[in-house]
Parts: structure tokens; C-alpha cells; sequence
């Protein structure tokens, strides 16, 4: 979210930032104007008559004393505390509905990203390796998956319905041994603390990275039901988290940390589950798009003045992994249409497949500097200083399980249909070749 006053005393750069990011602004602002002005005008008028309520007070106290009838003071200040009570009123209603119109307004992109209105406009900023060079036809991973016995979308349709997968021998071990290279990784050589974190949040942890109000419908909402077993309240308000970005985030809620302790670096291991909402059509075959995956996580809680250092790191933390399973790969830098709404600049990762022919983003890295710690109250002291203020977050896949799966069994194919196992998970898979087995 963006400071009140910020937004004030800005409006004609927040009207262009959400023309450069593809929206309408006047939609998105609506009566802000309007609304603010009402609202200081009913806090003003309430401090005002607290002002008069406050003199006819102590006018009430003198006539008593001195044995003066104080009956006419008495019901002045009755009519102002109604009067105040009206005012106080209309500016917490306001006030909602300012926070309301704020908290639909995206971040203000960086002055580096690139300005464009879709994913077309973005911007390579480099590239790693080389596409693997096959004799052969190479085939998708839906393909590869079902003969070779590993990945079972049928059975997974009975289980549940469209959209999740069943994982059988290598490929269940495969996709463990890819967390825990990844885990090993982040934690070993890059710095980050592992935390487990619950799958199930409730809605301020959501509306504090940002999922809500905007998300709702590409979230899962758990039913709300009676809670028997602890007498505590009866009614539930937890979502399935769609990513760990958001239980991770969502640590420091409410916390003023310790600036010593900052730059903090959390990973953390999850299923991730959307209901993918406005995208049936898309990717429909194989397991590009699911209602649950898996995905490693890397979050940072930064000093604004090391964000983007930071950022860049991040980013290359989560490209790393790429570069020791030795999958081709390149980073973008999102354009002002193509960034999601709490991000300030984005890098997407994107692994090629060749089963494919196409490049397939697998991790998203942002700096939200200041937006999602506003919403969830996420402050840090500066040395020297007595005010506490917002630290900067960021967060990126590193990197989703499922989909370095998928780059797995397309690049390392081989011509007799079996799968070579890159070199860096062996000691996890125990194997080195994945073979066709049934089940």
C-alpha cells in the first residue's frame, strides 16, 4: 500500500504510473480526491467542537462553584458530544473507504523498469548455457511423464479433478530431491534460515503481501465451519496460502525488528495452491499450471538503501539453481504492464523446453520495497533514530518444484525414452537414469 499522503500530494504521477502500468485511472482512483477532503473536513470539524465541548466544561465547572445554575452548559455539552459523535462517525466511514480506494492502488515502479503494456515489452537482461542438441524429435514432459511411468494426470482427475497430478516412484523422489538440493542450497551457501511455516493463513496475513483484497478468486477459501476443540471463536477465516510468500512475509507482521539483524533471508519449502481463476484454456496439458504445486521460497526483509542489492542477489540466488542442474535459461525485467501490483521491479527466470520449444518463466523476483510492509506493519528502528520505519521486501521463487521437474525430463531425454539424472541430484534420487516403469 502507498502512503496517504504520498498519494496526495502526487497525483498526477500516480495517475501516469497506472497509465504505464495498463490501467484506467480514473477506475482505479475513483472519488479520492473527493473522499479525502471530506474526511479531514469531519475530523476538523470534530476537533473543533471537542474544542467548544471542552470550554462549556469548564464553564459548567466555574457555575458550580460558584453555586451558579449550570443547566443551559450542561445541555450545550450533551448537544456537542452528540454533534462530535456524528462528526467521528462520518470520518471512520471515510476513512474505510479511503483505505478501501488505497489499497487497490499498485506500487509505483522503479525508474529502471521498462515501461510497456505487456509481457511483450519486456526486457532480456541475459542469458545462460545453451539449448540441449538432440537427434531426435524431443518430446514434452506429458508425454515423457506417462511413458516412462512417473507422472499420472488420470488417476489424478479421479482423486480430485483436473489440474493436480500424481507423482509415482522417481518422479515422487525426483521432486523430493529437487526441494531438498534447493533447500540445501539456499541455506548451505547462500545465507537463508529454513522456516516451515502453516499451509492454512488467515486474512490479514493475505491482505498484508497483498493477495486481498485483489486475489480473492485465484485463492482457495477455506468453507467457514464450527471449531469444537478449543471453545475458542466458532467461525473459521483461513485461505490455503498460494505461495509462501505469504506465512513467511507475514512472520514480522505487526514487529518492529531489529535494524542489526536486517538484511534477513528466510527459504522455505511448501505446497502452493490457486485456483487459477481466468485461466481455463491455458496450458491445459501436463503440469504447467495446477491448482496445487510445490515451490521453494526465498523472502528478505531489507534496509531500503540495500534493497535493490539485495534484489539482484535474490536473483541470482534463485538463477543458481538453474545453472548447477545446467538447464538453460534467461532473466527479463517485467515491464510497468506486465508487473504484478505490489511490485516495484520484477525479474521473471525463464527455463527453456525443448519438448516445447519454448522458454517457460519458473521463478518471479520482486522488490516491493515499502507496500507489503505498510499493509502488514513491518517496521525496523534506524540506528540513531527514534521513529521506526518501513523496511523493504522481497521475495522469488527459488524455485517452483513442479516446473524444474518438467525442464528436468525435457532437457535430459534420451533417444531409447529414458531420463538422465543431472549430476547435482544423484546423491539425493539415488539413481542416475529414470527408466519406463508401470503402476
Amino acid at each position: 500500500m502507498l502512503d496517504l499522503n504520498f498519494v496526495r500530494d502526487n497525483l498526477p504521477r500516480i495517475e501516469e504510473m497506472l497509465c504505464q502500468r495498463g490501467l484506467d485511472a480514473a477506475a482505479v482512483l475513483r472519488d479520492f480526491s473527493a473522499v479525502d477532503t471530506q474526511r479531514r473536513q469531519a475530523i476538523t470539524e470534530a476537533e473543533t467542537l471537542k474544542a467548544q465541548r471542552n470550554k462549556a466544561s469548564d464553564e459548567i465547572a466555574k457555575l458550580k462553584k460558584s453555586g451558579q445554575d449550570a443547566g443551559a452548559a450542561m445541555a450545550q455539552t450533551k448537544e456537542l458530544r452528540e454533534q462530535i459523535q456524528t462528526r467521528e462517525k462520518i470520518a471512520a466511514d471515510l476513512d474505510a473507504r479511503l483505505h478501501e480506494i488505497l489499497a487497490g492502488i499498485p506500487n509505483i515502479p522503479h525508474a529502471s523498469v521498462p515501461v510497456g503494456r505487456s509481457a511483450e515489452e519486456n526486457v532480456e537482461v541475459r542469458r545462460w548455457g545453451a539449448p540441449p542438441q538432440f537427434d531426435f524429435t524431443p518430446k514434452p514432459h506429458w508425454d515423457l511423464g506417462a511413458e516412462l511411468g512417473i507422472l499420472d494426470l488420470e488417476r489424478a482427475v479421479k482423486l480430485t479433478g483436473a489440474r493436480f497430478a500424481v507423482y509415482w516412484d522417481l518422479g515422487a523422489k525426483l521432486e523430493r530431491a529437487l526441494a531438498n538440493f534447493m533447500l540445501d542450497l539456499h541455506t548451505r551457501e547462500h545465507g537463508y534460515t529454513e522456516v516451515l511455516p502453516p499451509y492454512l493463513v488467515n486474512s490479514d496475513s493475505m491482505y498484508g503481501t497483498g493477495q486481498l483484497p485483489k486475489f480473492a478468486a485465484d485463492s482457495f477459501r477455506v468453507p467457514l465451519g464450527k471449531n469444537t476443540g478449543d471453545g475458542g471463536d466458532n467461525e473459521k477465516d483461513l485461505w490455503l496460502i498460494p505461495t509462501a510468500e505469504v506465512p513467511v512475509t507475514n512472520l514480522y507482521r505487526d514487529e518492529t525488528l531489529d535494524a542489526a539483524r536486517l538484511p534477513i533471508s528466510l527459504t522455505a519449502y511448501t505446497p502452493c495452491f490457486r485456483s487459477e481463476a481466468g485461466s481455463y484454456g491455458k496450458d491445459v496439458r501436463g503440469i504447467i499450471r495446477q491448482h496445487q504445486f510445490q515451490k521453494v521460497e526465498l523472502v528478505k526483509f531489507s534496509r531500503p538503501e540495500n534493497s535493490y542489492e539485495e534484489h539482484e542477489k535474490l536473483t541470482r540466488n534463485a538463477e543458481t539453481v538453474l545453472q548447477k542442474l545446467g538447464l538453460h535459461y534467461r532473466t527479463v525485467a517485467l515491464c510497468t504492464g506486465d508487473m504484478g501490483p505490489s511490485s516495484a521491479k520484477t525479474y521473471d527466470i525463464e527455463v527453456w523446453l525443448p519438448g516445447q520449444q519454448l522458454f517457460r518463466e519458473i521463478s518471479s523476483c520482486s522488490n516491493f520495497e515499502t507496500y507489503q510492509a505498510r499493509r502488514a506493519n513491518i517496521r525496523y528502528r534506524p540506528e540513531g533514530k527514534n521513529k521506526p520505519e518501513f523496511v523493504h521486501t522481497l521475495n522469488g521463487s527459488g524455485l517452483a518444484v513442479g516446473r524444474t521437474w518438467v525442464a528436468i525430463l525435457e532437457n535430459y531425454q534420451q533417444a531409447d525414452g529414458s531420463v538422465a539424472i543431472p549430476e547435482a541430484l544423484r546423491s539425493y534420487i539415488g539413481a542416475d537414469r529414470v527408466t519406463p516403469k508401470k503402476f
